[in-house]
């Protein structure tokens, strides 16, 4: 099973927002997504969720390769077409963004449509979770939407095709014409022992050669056994001053300055846990934290969605159920140091970017909201952010 329920009704529109033609744009990719396009992608694969990213991002990347179209999509989403220049209204991170809007990790693991979301209107986007060797992840089915609950259910386990794969991806993409910054969430294979996790790391960090605007080390994922221990303080500690010094060591030997490492943390650590690790990260370097990733929390769902998912189906809640805790930890990650903050988690509409921006976060990202709004989504965070 991998949809339930009906959806709810959409909540009011954000408080301000752009006008004149800014703001018939978004009406107009609003009502276009829920009206033709969703119902179309939430019924491919006889609704199975996975099957729709998939054949989604086929269809992202298909569009990259039919002459004139991305400039096509990007008139009328208000993104930018190969080529064209991103600007740097935003600086986080010492990296220069056009807006505060991005795709979260986890949409797009290896690079696949890279200039379709650049036409689409996205400000960045972050890559993977990659991992030095591909793999499978966890069997399937493990994306579930819960339709009625706002929220996915999922319980992938980076399934990818290694980083040397998403590297080059990119790397083609730029030549292409790809414009905005790209992030590149980096993690450890389910099979590498949790003591040689910085191996994998460190790994990553080498292959990606310092082309990605950014690296993110995953240690906040539900899916892979074991991968929270490592924000405990003491391998926390090591892991970050391990891949720093590994990416310093890579832009030494490359003559370049280093990209900056950024940490992403879980929405399920309490207050005392998250405090110490944004401490940690500050102390060894780390240039800013993502905050947060799914939750292992099950409060936020409906009743029936609630009894579906059980204690004993496995995966993070991602979506409007995560929406007040993302909220929060950012407001507690701001609080408790200077580094800059991405804040993702529950940001279904133009207010949740709104309010996640007002608790302190630098940037933005989206991934369930996106899937549920579309492209609407993106142009209003970006108009009132």
């Amino acid at each position: 099973m991998t949809q339930r329920g009906d959806l709810p009704a959409r909540t009011g529109p954000a408080r301000t927002g752009p006008s004149g033609a800014g703001a018939v744009r978004e009406r107009v990719l609003g009502g276009g997504y829920e009206h033709l396009a969703r119902p179309v992608l939430f019924r491919l694969g006889g609704g199975d969720a996975e099957t729709a990213h998939h054949t989604t991002l086929q269809g992202a990347a298909a569009a990259a390769r039919v002459p004139g179209l991305l400039h096509l999509v990007a008139a009328a989403t208000g993104g930018l077409a190969p080529g064209q220049p991103a600007g740097g209204r935003v600086v986080c991170a010492g990296v220069a963004f056009g807006h505060r809007v991005g795709l979260a990790a986890g949409v797009d693991k290896d690079g696949t449509a890279l200039l379709t979301w650049q036409a689409l209107g996205l400000g960045h986007v972050e890559l993977g979770t990659v991992t030095p060797r591909p793999q499978h992840g966890n069997p399937r089915p493990r994306v579930h939407r819960l339709r009625a609950s706002r929220a996915v259910l999922n319980a992938m386990g980076f399934p990818n095709a290694g980083v040397e794969a998403a590297v080059h991806r990119l790397r083609v993409a730029r030549d292409e014409g790809l414009t905005i910054p790209v992030g590149l969430s980096i993690g450890k294979n389910k099979d590498t022992p949790l003591a040689r996790a910085l191996e994998d790391y460190a790994a990553c960090v080498r292959v990606a050669a310092g082309l990605p605007d950014y690296l993110a080390v995953n240690i906040s994922s539900p899916n892979t056994p074991g991968l929270r221990g490592l924000a405990d303080p003491e391998p926390l500690r090591a892991l970050l001053a391990g891949v720093v010094a590994a990416e310093r060591e890579r832009a030494d030997a490359a003559g370049t300055p280093p990209v900056p490492v950024l940490c992403k943390v879980a929405p399920d650590m309490d207050d005392a846990a998250l405090h110490a690790a944004v401490g940690i990260a500050q102390e060894e370097g780390v240039a800013g934290i993502i905050a947060t990733n799914t939750t292992l929390r099950r409060d936020g769902l409906t009743a029936e969605d609630r009894a579906w998912v059980g204690p004993e189906r496995p995966g993070g809640v991602s979506g409007a159920p995560l929406t007040d805790r993302a909220r929060e930890v950012v407001r507690l990650v701001r609080a408790g140091c200077d580094l800059p903050v991405v804040g993702v988690g529950g940001v279904m509409t133009p207010q949740d970017g709104v309010e996640l921006v007002r608790a302190g976060a630098d940037l933005v990202q989206v991934y369930t909201g996106f899937i549920y709004a579309g492209p609407a989504l993106v142009a209003g965070i970006a108009a009132r952010t």
